[in-house]
């Protein structure tokens, strides 16, 4: 122990029992500490639990998202689909749980307000939402990247006397169940085309009476290819189980996908216009991540890719005009966050279904009845806000998080995160935030890196154990290299040019813009690589007591 700290009620209090945050706390009592976990949601799943909106499915292949299953937890697991739907992903969430017995250490239905640091003791103190207060050595944040809902800032959206929601708080029934939304002959609203966006349109269209798409901009969307997996086929998925895991582990998203070594710009035309049609017809994120290597560093050869993708939305959709307004023109492909859909550009060829363009025509305001732009008003029923989240660290954002002498975390990262591996922030001794800005698991298929995350800090914790030690802390150098490295890898990139939920754009007094990243680019494999020599050198980085 350092001179003069307690004993605390918990020697690690875990923030979130998603799919990161239930295995974190599994770990740890596996590894003989006293763990509490503490969930705003009514139980285990994070996003899973959250976001019930119909069409909401995996956009990874379930057996590589499914990483108890991989490690065998549940290895009985059968997936019923290549890409889970949000019901089959919450009951995987839920037997992970059952079989990890980890909802014995959870507190439900409980936020967390405040976690202030207290020096003298070396203990955090845990502020809950309902006041009650309690003391841990280590605290872990689980709370993954996606998961603070963003609302717009919309004069009288709260006038609106029809039904409004979040797609991520979908109506629920007396049981908590996702209450079914009958849209037939429904004016329905929906704001937003992003992933969520893409997944719920194709499904209202199939009923609404009218549906009006609001759309902010548009996004480079590709088919998800989705198909279902029968029994043999999930026999043999079954026996490759661990060479599935050591797969992914050595790509650099951790997505059974691996990129083309050749240059787009090296490649004939002809040849290039192949390769690109079969990764278009292949299922999942293959034109993303198994394309050129140079397509997020070099403008020319990601035009190649995105003009290829224009002229697939422009074949898909009748109305010329309406398809271009679906392509986008502020970003280069794969500079967001490319949405897997379903028959969403052919929503668009259906009598009832409306594109509004409010860069155009910006929306002016929400009434009791509708929403109106500058050039029109539209009288719904529903409105639908597919609006996204404040991403990576919005959700640290709304709690009150202090570090030493008072500091406070959002204040510090006010400009975009300083972090060491992206597991500390000095200022923030054993403070740790899994899945969080500038580590290896938020730009990552998450069901992985959470877990691969998990491991390796549950590690330095045993470690510490061990040594008899119970302070860390990243030391100021180790900070400054790491923060630069992540900013500088992503500053090279095409990634740096689109305002993606990856990127932190803030506004000074002057009137000067930052725009910081909130995610490491440089690959899973190379920063697991670094965690492993960080750990192999005693945890240099980290200021230890």
């Amino acid at each position: 122990m350092v001179v003069g700290e307690h004993k605390p009620d918990f020697d690690a209090v875990v923030i979130g029992a998603g799919v990161t945050g239930i295995y974190q706390t599994h770990l740890l009592e596996q590894n003989g500490m006293s763990v509490c976990g503490i969930e705003a949601g009514a139980d285990v799943g994070g996003t899973w639990f959250w976001n019930r909106y119909p069409g909401c499915r995996l956009d990874t292949e379930s057996y590589a998202y499914g990483y108890f299953a991989l490690k065998g937890i549940i290895p009985e697991w059968d997936w019923n689909e290549r890409f889970a739907s949000q019901p089959e992903m919450l009951r995987y969430a839920n037997s992970a749980a059952d079989a990890m017995d980890v909802r014995k250490l959870y507190r439900f239905n409980t936020k967390v307000a405040a976690a202030h640091y207290q020096e003298a003791g070396n203990v955090w103190e845990v502020t809950l939402g309902n006041g009650e207060t309690l003391t841990c050595r280590y605290l872990l944040s689980c709370t993954g990247p996606l998961s603070a809902t963003r609302m717009p800032d919309i004069k009288g959206i709260t006038t609106f006397k029809g039904e409004a929601f979040h797609s991520s708080r979908w109506p629920v029934d007396e049981n908590g169940l996702p209450r079914e939304i009958d849209f037939s002959g429904k004016r329905v609203g929906i704001i937003g085309t992003g992933a969520t966006g893409v997944q719920i349109i194709p499904i209202v269209a199939e009923k609404a009476g009218q549906l009006q798409v609001f759309q902010r901009s548009p996004n480079w969307c590709t088919p998800l290819g989705n198909t279902p997996i029968s029994k043999d086929e999930m026999e043999v998925i079954r026996k490759r189980y661990p060479n599935i895991l050591e797969y992914v582990k050595i790509t650099d998203t951790a997505f059974p996908y691996h990129r083309d070594q050749r240059k787009a710009i090296d490649v004939p035309a002809e040849e290039r216009e192949a390769f690109f049609e079969n990764l278009y017809n292949q299922p999942g994120y293959g034109i993303w991540l198994s394309g050129f290597r140079d397509l997020l560093v070099n403008k020319e050869s990601n035009k190649f890719l995105a003009d290829f993708v224009a002229d697939k939305i422009r074949s898909r959709v009748k109305d010329p005009r309406l398809a271009e307004k679906l392509i986008p023109k502020d970003h280069p492909f794969g500079g967001k966050r490319v949405p897997m859909e379903t028959n969403y550009y052919e929503a668009y060829n259906k009598d009832n279904v409306h594109l509004i363009d409010i860069h155009e025509a910006p929306i002016v305001e929400i009434t009791e009845s509708g929403i109106r732009t500058a050039d029109a008003f539209y009288e719904l029923d529903v409105i639908i806000f597919a609006t996204g989240f404040d991403a990576v660290t919005g959700s640290l954002d709304r709690i009150d998080i202090r570090g030493k002498g008072g500091a406070r975390l959002k204040e510090v990262w006010a400009d975009g995160p300083t972090t060491f591996l992206g597991l500390q922030a000095r200022g923030f001794p054993n403070f740790y935030t899994l899945v969080g800005p500038h580590n290896g698991s938020a730009f990552c298929n998450v069901g992985v890196c959470g877990g691969l995350q998990a491991e390796w800090v549950t590690q330095m914790l045993v470690y510490m154990a061990a040594k008899g030690l119970s302070f860390a802390e990243a030391s100021q150098a180790a900070e400054d290299e790491w923060t630069e490295s992540v900013y500088r890898d992503f500053a090279r990139t095409l990634l740096a040019e689109a305002n993606a939920w990856w990127v932190k754009t803030t506004t000074k007094p002057d009137g000067a813009i930052v725009r910081r990243t909130l995610v490491h680019v440089g690959g899973g494999p190379e920063y697991r690589k670094r965690c492993e020599q960080v750990a192999y050198m005693d945890y240099a980085g980290f200021e230890m007591a």
